[in-house]
């Protein structure tokens, strides 16, 4: 069932309403696309909605009860999400990679803050400062912070314009343009190739630096259920000129490439995210199949 809980989360000059779902994202996200709520609204387990629109909801199907309630309602329905278990905002991640940095500087303070100003462009959703703190964070479990792998996941997505193939290779070019002065070439050579890895993610077998890397990047689709749900709802927001049958077709092939990886994961450390990864990916192609519709309400 629906619910929705009184204006009275005061935030950017309004109040808010939290609207949850007791049953299932899905039926959240549906209910949320055909209201024409924002996308943007979606915050793991609920979507926050002004005061403005509360009797409209309402009106819609969804049922109006107080906050204990709505919050009882959700722990029931095991969709509860607890603030510690959400992924970072963006100022939290930012944070979090300049903490990366500085704990061991892989290069001058001036290529980090021009990196930092790439990665915060306002056209990014997914590939933020979000992306690159959990990117870095997936390198350390991985094993395999060593600068060249942290110089090129600070790179890899350096240039972000929605080119596949291009951006990595645009990156790639930056990198050495930033970094070709401070580095030995052997190591130059190898950030950019390890960027360039990122265009297929198909490492050599006996690429064990290389396989960490390419897992670091696809460590996201092990992301607990309702952080997955975010990041399928920034996938969608960066592609938000594509129409929508355009991007649920080539989202469902995205997906069935992946899906059908063998392995998914190269390292024997990132396999343990098969079966996390394995459940998102099949939850969110088995909704564009039966619905036709992104995972998260578009608009």
């Amino acid at each position: 069932m629906i619910l929705i809980d009184p204006p009275r989360w005061p935030a950017h000059g309004t109040l808010f309403s939290h609207l949850v779902s007791d049953a299932s994202l899905t039926e959240l996200h549906l209910f949320a696309r055909r209201t024409g709520l924002s996308p943007r609204a979606f915050d793991h387990d609920h979507y926050d909605v002004p005061a403005e629109r509360h009797a409209g909801l309402v009106a819609a199907g969804a049922l109006d009860v107080d906050s204990r309630e709505l919050v009882r309602r959700l722990v029931a329905g095991g969709l509860r999400v607890r603030p510690r278990e959400k992924g970072p905002g963006r100022a939290a991640a930012l944070a979090s990679a300049r903490r990366h940095w500085d704990a061991n500087p892989p290069a001058p303070t001036a290529v980090r803050d021009e990196l930092l100003r790439r990665w915060r462009e306002p056209h990014r959703h997914y590939h933020d400062v979000r992306h690159l703190a959990h990117f870095l964070h997936a390198l350390d479990v991985l094993g395999a912070a060593e600068r060249v792998a942290v110089l090129a996941a600070w790179c890899h997505d350096a240039v972000h314009t929605g080119a596949a193939g291009d951006d990595e290779h645009a990156s790639a070019e930056l990198a050495a343009t930033l970094l070709g002065d401070h580095l030995p070439a052997t190591e130059m050579a190898e950030i950019q190739r390890l960027v360039l890895l990122t265009i297929d993610h198909d490492p050599d077998a006996d690429d064990h630096l290389g396989a960490a890397f390419v897992d670091a990047d696809l460590a996201v689709l092990a992301l607990p259920p309702a952080r997955y749900h975010v990041y399928s709802r920034d996938v969608r927001l960066e592609y938000a000129d594509a129409p929508e049958p355009a991007f649920v077709t080539g989202r469902m092939a995205v997906l069935e490439h992946l899906l059908g990886r063998a392995p998914l994961y190269r390292t024997r450390a990132a396999q343990a995210w098969t079966a996390a990864a394995h459940a998102n990916l099949e939850a969110e192609l088995n909704h564009l199949r039966a619905h036709g519709v992104p995972l998260v309400a578009s608009g």
